[in-house]
């Protein structure tokens, strides 16, 4: 078994043997994806929950104008799309894309809402699992909302980085994106942000090289 979906939070609190059989029971399905290729598209409904087992998924949405916003990532043993999938045929407000070589396993949802005739008990656990991370999603939008509220490129990167070194509890932290990524979530250009950061470490609030951050004491 895949270690990520072991660690999964989806079953957390059930035991590997446990993992094994209801993966069997829910008929879970492995899907492969190249860098760049779509997972889920925007404006379709679906039924299964996705769970990455290796790689990295970004979640995003598009506007008619074709604005593109990053709304969240999906790495190992993390869930998406499972609001929509217990909404029968509710279409997508978001795409599911692969940023570099991802696995998923698909879970249909009615298979794990609706116990299965052998009444496993771990199945309630399952649920209630659910129930947990759906909740937090929640939590993670009113974060991204707090982020893109204020009005300057620097004070939506300042609160995306107190927002990380209280969750690491480290100055120093990677973040999962890119710079086109990190100025979609904050709803930025990303020149004018990129321009904003190297302005940001010449007055010394950060460093960073690529994707590794630590923010100065100063700083907050």
């Amino acid at each position: 078994m895949n270690h990520s979906i072991e660690d999964s939070m989806l079953f957390s609190g059930i035991s590997r043997d446990e993992i094994t059989s209801l993966l069997t029971c829910l008929t879970a399905t492995p899907k492969h994806f190249q860098k760049g290729e779509i997972i889920l598209s925007e404006g379709t409904p679906t039924d299964r929950i996705g769970i990455v087992q290796s790689g990295m998924a970004v979640i995003s949405c598009c506007d008619v104008w074709g604005n593109h916003n990053i709304l969240g990532n999906a790495l190992p043993g993390d869930l998406f799309a499972e609001a929509y999938a217990c909404i029968p045929n509710e279409p997508l407000q978001i795409s599911v894309t692969a940023a570099e070589h991802t696995t998923v396993l698909f879970i249909n949802v009615k298979k794990l809402l609706c116990p299965c005739t052998k009444a496993c008990a771990f199945h309630a656990k399952l649920i209630q699992n659910l129930l947990t991370i759906c909740a937090e999603k929640n939590l993670q939008l009113a974060r991204r909302m707090l982020h893109i509220s204020p009005k300057s490129i620097r004070s939506r990167l300042l609160s995306y980085f107190s927002a990380c070194v209280k969750k690491t509890g480290n100055p120093s932290f990677v973040i999962p994106y890119n710079r086109q990524q990190l100025a979609d979530y904050l709803g930025v250009d990303r020149s004018a942000m990129s321009h904003e950061l190297s302005k940001m470490q010449h007055d010394g609030l950060i460093r960073y090289e690529k994707n590794h951050f630590t923010v100065m004491d100063s700083c907050f």
